[in-house]
């Protein structure tokens, strides 16, 4: 089996839009060049740059090239090598993250880039942590779900140090990563504090929160020691971090980083984590923890590939839980 040429079904955008404009159409395969591997892809996860990428929100800072497939999360086969790449072969199963190419600048140093995995085949870099054997335990559906949220979470983990004992918050623990994020909390013997809607408290309990509550500052608890942000602005965080005991943690995933001036708390340590490097560990890590039981993936709803365009409508419209995961047949 060689490199896999022709054309394939893939979700595009053809240009700055909302994904309702997002379409199924067929592509050209993309071929591997040096250092570089070309999947079929078995399962990929939706992420929220598959949305705001071609949105034209970032306006100039990010210029894409048209007709755009996104999808950074993936699981799948090799059907093909480029020059220079040794450590895989065709018919290896692999799994990890790879960002659109227009973001190469931002992906570390080993940059992990991609030509988006929400189609049948996609090429990514070779040589980079990001990109992982999929242990044989691990279903591709899951490895895909695991992808971003397993990196994310285990590196905010190894930042915030939690002791058991300790009071967390988690902002936004019903998304993928905070779902991956909570069950590490409480098996690290955290008090977990959750915000959640009514309807997903069971769903918190059950991974582990020893308390939900709503999203509305007014509930947000007192004297807490760990603070998590997985999903307000950067800059936006001073209600989450006046929930903070002195010396506390506040620790976010979104962009600005919090500042002293932005949060209003000048006696708290405060984290952006952000680990395209995987010096905090990559995707080989993670199969290794999902494999043994430390990561455990809720997958909130599942696509076809056909629908890969409604499963990207959804995110961005929809109170969804876990992980929205689009297989492709």
């Amino acid at each position: 089996m060689g490199v896999k040429q022709g054309s394939m079904k893939a979700v595009v955008a053809a240009g700055y839009g909302p994904p309702e404009d997002y379409m199924v159409a067929e592509v050209p395969i993309p071929v591997p060049g040096p250092g570089q591997i070309q999947v079929r892809i078995a399962a990929a996860g939706v992420n929220p740059a598959d949305v705001r990428l071609p949105s034209g929100e970032l306006g100039d800072a990010v210029r894409l090239t048209f007709p755009h497939v996104p999808g950074n999360d993936f699981a799948g086969t090799i059907t093909g090598v480029g020059d220079g790449v040794t450590e895989y072969g065709v018919g290896d199963e692999v799994f990890g993250l790879a960002v659109p190419r227009v973001l190469r600048a931002m992906s570390g140093k080993r940059p992990s880039v991609g030509t988006g995995s929400l189609a049948e085949y996609a090429v990514v870099e070779a040589d980079t942590p990001m990109v992982a054997h999929r242990p044989a335990g691990l279903p591709a559906e899951t490895a895909a779900a695991l992808a971003t949220t397993g990196v994310t979470a285990r590196a905010i983990m190894a930042t915030a140090c939690v002791e058991a004992g300790e009071r967390v918050l988690v902002v936004g623990a019903t998304g993928g990563v905070g779902t991956v994020l909570v069950p590490l909390l409480a098996a690290a013997g955290a008090y977990v504090i959750a915000t959640a809607t009514a309807e997903d408290g069971d769903l918190m309990r059950e991974l582990g929160a020893a308390e939900v509550i709503g999203y509305q500052e007014s509930e947000y608890p007192g004297g807490v020691d760990v603070a998590v942000n997985l999903t307000l602005p950067g800059d936006a965080l001073a209600s989450v971090a006046a929930t903070l005991r002195p010396g506390g943690r506040l620790l976010g995933i979104t962009f600005p980083a919090p500042t002293a001036e932005t949060t209003g708390r000048e006696d708290v340590a405060l984290h952006l984590v952000f680990d395209m490097n995987a010096e905090l560990g990559g995707m080989r890590e993670v199969g290794e923890a999902a494999v043994r039981g430390e990561l455990r993936a809720t997958i909130g709803r599942r696509y076809r590939l056909e629908d890969g365009g409604q499963a990207c409508v959804d995110f961005l419209r929809k109170h969804t839980s876990g992980k929205l995961v689009v297989t492709v047949p």
